[in-house]
């Protein structure tokens, strides 16, 4: 069987999970849900909520998600993976795919099998959307967010067509034709309210490693964490086979801790 350092580590997003434990509704639109996977036995008091990646775009949901967040579980998390709608789809893109985000925290706080205080872990575009949750005035019912080769700095993304136009495309424009969307949005212009952990592969040619450092610099101080990793890329971070999702998994147990 080849090992994940074998094969080509965006295979990651075709591999799939066991179903989950149930799927529940948020909002309306079929995209509005999020999945609960429960461990066998909850061991940890904390909830651990997956935000996916994909640069916002539509064709990538949270069905890649499904492995991370089974690792999560396995650990004695309760986890719910949060779908949301995506630019393309109706009401997706900016502001309705953070409000989406929102609206899930919100029905996971009242969820009787997710009761926990929660910890966010957002992959990729799933970074920006954490690192902006991190920063609302909400954030407070959050033990923190790790995110994941995120994009954490969206002008200098654009700037540097990081996913080519994907954040041009969330947000509707350039930062010189949107620049309240950009202010809005932007992780590396928001403060964070809540500890946040930046886990990020150096050899990353995807998202940068460079984003990630931008966000710590801006938010310098002992509530931000950046972690480099050594090796693993842009998909490592979500695979639980790679040698790269022990640094994921002891970020989201020192949050837990």
């Amino acid at each position: 069987m080849p090992t994940a350092g074998d094969r080509d580590p965006s295979q990651v997003l075709d591999e799939r999970a066991g179903p989950p434990t149930r799927t529940t509704s948020y909002g309306e639109d079929a995209a509005q849900v999020y999945d609960v996977r429960l461990p066998q036995r909850v061991t940890r008091s904390l909830t651990v909520v997956v935000v996916h990646g994909g640069f916002w775009r539509q064709e990538y949901d949270r069905a890649h998600a499904g492995r991370q967040a089974q690792a999560f579980a396995d650990a004695g998390y309760p986890v719910a993976v949060v779908e949301y709608r995506r630019p393309g789809m109706p009401g997706g893109g900016w502001p309705g795919t953070a409000q989406d985000v929102a609206a899930a925290l919100t029905a996971i706080r009242r969820d009787p099998d997710l009761a926990h205080p929660a910890v966010l872990v957002g992959h990729s575009a799933g970074g920006q959307l954490v690192t902006w949750a991190a920063a609302q005035p909400w954030a407070h019912g959050l033990r923190g967010v790790v995110s994941l080769a995120g994009v954490v700095d969206l002008a200098h993304g654009a700037a540097t067509q990081v996913g080519g136009d994907a954040i041009p495309a969330f947000l509707g424009g350039s930062p010189e034709q949107v620049p309240q969307a950009y202010a809005a949005a932007d992780p590396a212009v928001l403060p964070p309210s809540v500890p946040v952990v930046l886990v990020h592969a150096r050899d990353d040619d995807v998202v940068p490693f460079e984003l990630s450092e931008r966000y710590a610099a801006a938010h310098r101080g002992p509530s931000v964490r950046l972690t480099p990793v050594v090796g693993g890329g842009h998909y490592g971070l979500i695979d639980p086979e790679h040698p790269a999702f022990a640094e994921v998994a002891r970020a989201v147990d020192l949050l837990a801790s």
